[in-house]
């Protein structure tokens, strides 16, 4: 189950030539490799790029109908791998995932399938996760570009552009015999539009075709003398076919007047947020027509030299918007010009930040302050002085107003109850060094939980803990992973490496079902069926089958005080080797959009149902909101009572609630306090059920008017 269902969506790819297209750029990337005749696609799903995975998987019928092959890739390395079948055989292929914890899985797979090259079109699509809304380190792929020699497109943030990006990067690829990265950033991917579509093509050569007539060239194969080889093929052949290639189509683009004063050269993905800077510096339409030189880079690596430097011809400045460091495009053009003997000025992180996510005010300021002090005369006299909005008011500090919102984990997770019993272990056994993962569980990190000291990359928790496993230690490690790293790297990487070096720590793998983090896709151990995938294979197995001893399964991780035995359990045994605990409960997320709609129709048809309903006794309740420091849940708040000998606010759950029971589950295991209960709304009750309702109402009635009349007889004595 995936986050989002596109079945409606990818009819669209069904559309013929001259017929109009309209939607998201996710969905005309897809359109465009339809068009275009791939023959295979493969990746990984993660933001920005995972709705291209889910669109690609809702598309399988047209898939099949012009026998093109996808699959959903264990790995970035895998999807990156699979690009082989382009390198004897003239199939055009593609791979997908999110950059640049991507591309840092996939460099090995990348530097030799740049190395030997490529026969067929190879399109590597990255989604450039850069920036203040990223979940990643702050990285680039333009040093993977440069550092293998693949060329990188980066076009405007527009349909037209994307699908033409996608189309040139085939050819491109194709012309210089090497592989191509097309980089959509977050807006590129979900920015909406139109462009005029044309018909599907079914592949000139198929894989299966390929498998009935093998090729192969020794001289493709990564090995001494070939490789060698490979290194003068790249410089003396391929570089100068690419540099060709993006000349000859104009792959690069100039607006604006020909000639003035000042310019600026931009990445292609940058182009947006600098015509909308200029529109509110008077110096552009709504059209994108300007005032000012652009030179915009829809290729970024390799560049053309002879553009820029007649780009730059009579200009006394220009300015490079490159987002992210280092400047390798500015330190480039810069060399260009020292080169040439030129006088233009070349700035850039002058009147830009060095590093961080260009925004649309970032780029307002960075522009103003190189027009006013290049090209004052340009700006109106209203719009010249600093930090103004469009209409000159003082642009007020947001951090100041709009409160901060941490990340945290979802109402109802099934991974908060682990870290709870963590936590609950940790008070009576003492503080231990936690080593965290990439996922939704590393959302542990923050507060209430506050646990875990590193996170090494996917799948790598019980890895990054191996330096810990001294014999002298008396006490062990905890470390935590994913079943989605589990099965993308953590299998081998973590549980193998525990397994052959004799690792005395805790494992905890936390098994929701999913790969939840990226979107809900289904992996190895989901429990769903999957029509084109295999699933429902057991995280415990595959554990045993590496040579664990001793493992324990917890399919309610709900059950605080079982996690805590069981934490507890694995930190004091005097078994050696690694202790690993599989802590099991479906991603409430995907569990409230697979149960929410067969319920609503249930209740509709008249069936009874019954949802729990949680909920706090204020006169129980003392307000010291222990629960919560153990908890974190969104709909776990509090509220002040009109009592007036009660000033501190009591726990309340509010109607977000989805019955997980977590609150009063944390609340019992610790010890805290009797205030949580639980009621269950029924919805088309039995008669039974009414009954029943009557009953209690009539028990609980003579029962509060019986205590009323003690109270009146104790009050009158």
């Amino acid at each position: 189950m995936a986050e989002r269902s596109f079945a409606r969506e990818v009819e669209k790819l069904r559309l013929g030539d001259g017929e109009e297209f309209a939607g998201e750029g996710i969905l005309a990337i897809t359109k465009a490799l339809l068009q275009c005749g791939v023959g295979y696609v493969g990746g990984y799903q993660g933001a920005p790029i995972s709705h291209l995975m889910d669109v690609l998987a809702d598309a399988q019928d047209i898939l099949g109908e012009l026998g093109v092959h996808f699959e959903a890739s264990a790995s970035e390395a895998t999807a990156t791998a699979m690009l082989a079948a382009s390198v004897h055989y003239p199939i055009r292929g593609a791979a997908t995932f999110k950059s640049t914890v991507g591309t840092n899985v996939a460099s090995d797979a990348l530097a030799n399938l740049a190395s030997g090259g490529v026969t067929g079109g190879a399109l590597l699509i990255v989604g450039e996760d850069y920036g203040e809304g990223s979940s990643i380190m702050q990285e680039r792929s333009h040093a993977f570009a440069m550092k293998s020699q693949v060329w990188l497109l980066d076009p405007r943030p527009n349909l037209p552009s994307i699908v033409k990006a996608v189309e040139d990067g085939f050819e491109l690829s194709e012309t210089s015999n090497t592989p191509v990265m097309l980089e959509v950033r977050i807006r590129c991917c979900h920015v909406h539009g139109k462009f005029t579509a044309k018909d599907n093509k079914r592949p000139a050569m198929t894989v299966a075709d390929a498998l009935e007539t093998p090729r192969r060239d020794t001289g493709r194969i990564v090995l001494p003398p070939a490789s060698f080889l490979h290194e003068k093929e790249k410089v003396a052949k391929r570089w100068p076919a690419a540099v060709d290639f993006i000349k000859s189509r104009k792959i690069n683009e100039f607006f604006g007047p020909d000639h003035g004063a000042i310019g600026i050269v931009m990445q292609g993905g940058m182009y947006n947020a600098v015509i909308r800077a200029l529109q509110r510096l008077g110096l552009a339409d709504a059209y994108g027509e300007t005032d000012i030189p652009l030179y915009v880079l829809n290729a970024v690596y390799p560049l053309i030299d002879d553009e820029f430097l007649s780009f730059c011809e009579g200009k006394d400045a220009v300015l490079v918007v490159e987002e992210g460091q280092p400047n390798y495009i500015e330190q480039a053009f810069a060399a260009m010009l020292h080169k040439a003997g030129r006088g233009t000025r070349l700035v850039g992180k002058e009147y830009l930040p060095v590093a961080g996510e260009y925004t649309g005010q970032v780029m307002l300021d960075g522009l103003g302050a190189f027009l006013r002090a290049e090209a004052p005369l340009l700006l109106s006299a209203e719009i010249r002085a600093p930090n103004k909005q469009d209409h000159g008011e003082e642009i007020p500090d947001l951090s100041k107003v709009v409160p901060g919102r941490p990340p945290g984990f979802c109402v109802g997770c099934p991974e908060r109850p682990i870290f709870a019993a963590t936590k609950l272990v940790e008070q009576e056994l003492g503080r231990h060094h936690i080593a965290s993962d990439i996922g939704c569980h590393l959302f542990s990190i923050m507060p209430p939980f506050e646990l875990g000291a590193t996170t090494m990359g996917y799948g790598l928790g019980p890895a990054s803990a191996s330096a810990f496993n001294s014999p002298d230690a008396k006490r062990r490690s905890i470390s935590f992973v994913g079943d989605g790293g589990f099965w993308h790297n953590g299998l081998t990487s973590s549980i193998g490496n525990a397994v052959f070096n004799k690792n005395d720590g805790v494992i905890v793998i936390v098994d929701n079902f999913y790969s939840a983090a990226t979107g809900g896709q289904d992996i190895l151990s989901s429990r769903a069926d999957n029509r084109t995938k295999a699933t429902k294979h057991p995280i415990t197995k595959a554990v045993e089958g590496m040579g664990v001893k001793w493992l324990r399964h917890i399919d309610r991780t709900y059950d605080v005080g079982k996690m805590q035995a069981t934490l507890k359990e694995a930190l004091t045994t005097e078994e050696s080797g690694p202790k690993v605990i599989v802590a099991s409960s479906e991603c409430m997320l995907n569990r409230q959009r697979r149960e929410k709609p067969l319920v609503a129709k249930a209740i509709n048809n008249g069936e009874r149902i019954v949802k729990p309903k949680f909920g706090v006794d204020e006169d129980i309740c003392t307000g010291d909101h222990a629960c919560m420091r153990l908890s974190g849940c969104p709909s776990l708040s509090v509220k002040s009572l009109d009592d007036p000998l009660r000033d501190d606010p009591v726990a309340s759950i509010d109607q977000n609630c989805v019955g997980c029971g977590n609150c009063g589950e944390v609340a019992d295991a610790a010890v805290l306090c009797p205030s949580f209960y639980r009621a269950d709304v029924v919805h088309n009750p039995s008669g039974w059920d009414r009954f029943l309702d009557r009953t209690r109402s009539r028990v609980i009635a003579f029962l509060q008017r019986r205590r009323e009349r003690s109270r009146l007889v104790f009050a009158d004595a």
